[in-house]
């Protein structure tokens, strides 16, 4: 659900740099900063269809510049303590990209892909999300339009489970052993990850995503997992009543 919508994004991607300076009366704009020097890399991006909502774009471009001053600061405080502990200092990284998972009448469903090395051997990524209210002109987090993470949970856990395993065994080249002395073998609590709503049919929110980082679902070299699973009677079951006309059945 999320990898449909990458190049879309990325050619819609207005500004690289830093922001750029928008004509009266043009069209809202994506915005991508990228910042590369000895102590730090630095890269935040966010669609159009976010910079077309004030108080969106209000949000993220203060979460780009809080992220960019903590960067700043932390990594050049661990650069100055290289240089007086006499060891090689390899350059802090930051980043965080936001992507359009969907957009029925009413909300704006994001995903979030976090990146962050501080040294060691390798750098570390993970997920985000956030739902736009358009009607309340706030965020919503995806799981608080259902009555609980439970009832949830109960209702995606078996496909989700079927899905995850399909994609271990693809991955892994040989089939699941549920009960097996190795713990990614075991199915994880979907709504313990990343979950994003998605809309097949554009006018309600038909699917559910589950974005599941390294170390997750199995180890680093597996990498990440996304998994979608169709919006079902049971899904729609634990929906909060007020949130109800907002989903719709999937295939």
């Amino acid at each position: 659900m999320v990898r449909t919508i990458v190049t879309a994004l990325a050619c819609a991607a207005a500004c690289v740099g830093g922001t750029s300076s928008v004509e009266a009366g043009a069209p809202p704009a994506a915005r991508t900063v990228k910042l590369d020097n000895a102590a730090y890399q630095f890269e935040y991006s966010y669609p159009a269809a976010a910079a077309a909502i004030p108080g969106l774009k209000a949000r993220l471009d203060a979460d780009l510049t809080q992220r960019l001053a903590k960067l700043k600061h932390d990594a050049r405080a661990a650069q100055a303590d290289a240089k007086q502990g006499g060891f090689p200092y390899h350059p802090w990284s930051a980043s965080q990209a936001w992507l359009v998972v969907s957009s029925p009448p009413g909300w704006l469903s994001l995903s979030a892909t976090f990146g962050s090395y501080t040294g060691g051997a390798h750098g570390n990524y993970w997920f985000g999300a956030m739902l736009w209210d358009k009607r309340a002109n706030k965020p919503r987090d995806p799981l608080s339009l259902f009555t609980s993470k439970q009832a949830l949970g109960a209702a995606i856990r078996k496909p989700f489970c079927a899905a995850l395993d399909r994609q271990r065994a693809a991955k892994r080249g040989a089939p699941i052993k549920r009960g097996s002395t190795d713990p990614f073998d075991e199915c994880i609590d979907p709504t313990h990850e990343t979950v994003i709503l998605g809309s097949q049919s554009r006018r309600a929110f038909d699917r559910i995503g589950i974005l599941v980082p390294p170390y997750e679902a199995g180890p680093f070299s597996e990498g990440s997992y996304e998994v979608t699973v169709p919006v079902t009677a049971a899904v729609l079951a634990a929906v909060r009543p007020e949130y109800r006309s907002a989903f719709a059945a999937g295939k």
